[in-house]
């Protein structure tokens, strides 16, 4: 563990605990792993020297459909971590005498079930919701619910007292809690590391490189990518047919491109996540046919909501050099056979977020990994001209 943490000194809120939810339980484990070997390293004995930090909880359902959640030993006075991955169909549960993929509200209910079977009896409890459930209902436009945003008052009126999610939607909604605390990162560092680790020829610099934004809402985060690699930014806009709404959102007419020239240069694209695909493959394509040499395409949430068969085909005509995801929801098992599927471990990233969460250790030094980029394009700067 780096110095910025220093385990010997700091006094933790309470005995670290950490529950995974139905689905989450894959990332909860390498982030245990991590965790168990910091706190032994610095040799002191009681609550920080402990085999494992995950407690062991179930959420059953009977085959009507109703759930309950059970903890097998007590939380009382423990730091609570409740780790959640509602983007997991892959769980399943009998109802009926059918297997029925989970739906985000179903891991939803799940989570209050174990924050309600908790007792109150935590000292503090942390929510560690990567992709924030309902983040793409966040704002009201005519009579709409305001999904997210109830959500959020639901576990503070419940007993939360942080949230910690990653690239929300629009962080924004985080004003319907100012006095929950509300922890928004993102996998810069983590994904530009496994984009020059798959391929060590690519320069980040803005004479080989550049990014686009894929649209206007994704603007945020690929100035931030441009900004600190000094690189020139692009930006496609979508022009929607909002007289027709088509699987709950008006289809997407074209994609007008405004900013410097593409031609020969590679390309990285960063977004939120990648739901259906469709628009990423259309990008794609016209950013291929301005005469673009590669394209990377990124993404903090894989979805593929309706598969991968389009990817490939895409990939196949040289559309795409690769897509860079991580780990922080649940990838459907297909992705494992695909040759341009690049992951980004968070593991780590977690495990030290969660770390200073239980020191009460400022993270300012992890919210902006500005010096962590930095010391990489220094490295691979040096690699490159070795």
């Amino acid at each position: 563990m780096t110095s910025k943490f220093t385990l010997s000194t700091s006094r933790p809120k309470g005995p670290l605990a950490i529950i995974a939810t139905p689905g989450a339980r894959e990332l909860a484990e390498l982030i245990d792993k991590k965790l168990v070997e910091w706190y032994k390293s610095v040799g002191i004995e009681g609550s920080l020297q402990k085999d494992t930090f995950i407690v062991d909880s179930s959420c059953p359902r009977f085959t009507s459909g109703d759930g309950k959640a059970i903890i097998m030993e007590t939380l009382r006075g423990k730091d609570l971590f409740i780790i959640c991955d509602v983007a997991n169909h892959g769980v399943t549960y009998n109802f009926f005498g059918k297997q029925i993929p989970m739906t985000p509200d179903e891991h939803f209910a799940d989570l209050k079930r174990i924050i309600c079977a908790a007792n109150c009896k935590p000292e503090r409890i942390t929510v560690v919701m990567p992709m924030l459930y309902a983040s793409r209902q966040h704002r009201r436009a005519g009579r709409e619910s305001l999904d997210c945003a109830l959500m959020l008052n639901e576990l503070y009126s419940m007993g939360v007292s942080d949230v910690i999610t990653f690239d929300a939607h629009d962080p924004r909604v985080q004003n319907a809690v100012p006095l929950m605390g509300f922890d928004n990162y993102f996998p810069t560092y983590q994904v530009l590391k496994a984009l020059t680790k798959h391929f060590p020829d690519v320069r980040l610099d803005k004479n080989s490189l550049m990014c686009i934004s894929p649209d206007e809402g994704a603007i945020g985060r690929n100035v931030y990518y441009a900004s600190v690699l000094g690189l020139d930014l692009g930006m496609f806009y979508k022009r929607r047919d909002y007289a027709n709404v088509v699987n709950g959102r008006n289809p997407i007419i074209a994609h007008e491109y405004i900013g410097s020239p593409v031609m020969g240069m590679n390309v990285f694209v960063a977004d939120d996540m990648i739901a259906t695909g469709d628009s990423m493959i259309k990008l794609a394509r016209e950013i291929k046919e301005k005469g673009a040499q590669r394209v990377f395409l990124s993404a903090t949430f894989a979805l593929f909501t309706e598969g991968v068969d389009k990817f490939n085909r895409a990939y196949e005509e040289g559309l795409f050099d690769a897509v860079i995801s991580t780990n922080l929801c649940y990838r459907i098992p297909e992705l494992k056979d695909c040759k341009w599927f690049v992951e980004a471990d968070m593991s780590k990233y977690l495990a030290y977020i969660i770390a200073a969460g239980n020191l009460n250790e400022a993270v300012s030094n992890l919210l902006d990994p500005f010096e962590k980029i930095h010391q990489l394009v220094e490295r691979i700067n040096k690699r490159q001209n070795d």
